[in-house]
């Protein structure tokens, strides 16, 4: 009787398809945290530009954007029609509500979150058009906002929409004390309840499975 001679694979081969497996393996893990990396910077870069942006229009106009009662006349993109301004006292307020179901309420001359963006584009301090009021999204596609408070923070504040926990509470550690009720950094669960202003209940610790909206004291 004649022996067949089974082939396999040598412990040599299969040592290298490991190293292969393994640095296949490390690239993905490699490049995942460098999209998250990138994906963090941009939340810090859009939040500096939107204040930086802020205050150049205030230095030039001597009236924030958005809240400023004169940019009908400002700006010819206005044609003079007064429901493009806002009520010159200091703060984006209005309605002082991040609500995203305001996002057609421009015309009816009450929602200075919205006249935000539009007087920013009307300055040529960022691009689009004086009558745009699009609110920009965020690395992680919420939107971005402004109001005068939010939750326990007093003053004007960015925020930024539907932030994944995971981010989050790298955001937090980064740039602030770590606790999402507390400090110049605040957030509440997103929720069917998008309202963000003072009575918004802030979240008591940041769950990786959830998505936050963030509030940064500029």
């Amino acid at each position: 009787m004649q022996l067949t001679k089974q082939k396999g694979f040598t412990l040599v081969e299969i040592a290298i398809v490991l190293v292969i497996v393994g640095l296949l393996i490390g690239g993905v893990l490699k490049g995942q945290e460098m999209i998250t990396n990138a994906k963090l910077k941009r939340i810090e870069s859009d939040n500096a530009g939107i204040a930086a942006a802020m205050f150049s229009y205030q230095d030039r106009y001597l009236q924030l954007p958005g809240d400023d009662s004169d940019a009908a006349n400002r700006f010819t993109v206005y044609g003079g029609t007064a429901t493009n301004n806002g009520n010159g006292d200091g703060t984006i307020g209005l309605g002082n509500d991040w609500d995203l179901a305001i996002a057609t309420a421009w015309a009816d001359g009450t929602q200075e979150t919205l006249k935000f963006f539009g007087h920013l584009r009307a300055a040529g301090l960022v691009p689009g058009g004086g009558n745009d009021s699009t609110r920009p999204t965020n690395a992680y596609g919420g939107q971005i906002g402004i109001q005068d408070g939010s939750l326990a923070i007093a003053g004007h504040v960015t925020i930024f929409g539907a932030i994944e926990g995971t981010i989050s509470k790298i955001v937090e550690a980064r740039l602030d004390d770590g606790d999402p009720a507390t400090g110049r950094i605040q957030a509440a669960e997103l929720t069917a309840t998008v309202d963000m202003d003072a009575g918004a209940t802030p979240a008591t610790a940041y769950a990786d499975a959830k998505r936050y909206h963030m509030a940064f004291r500029l």
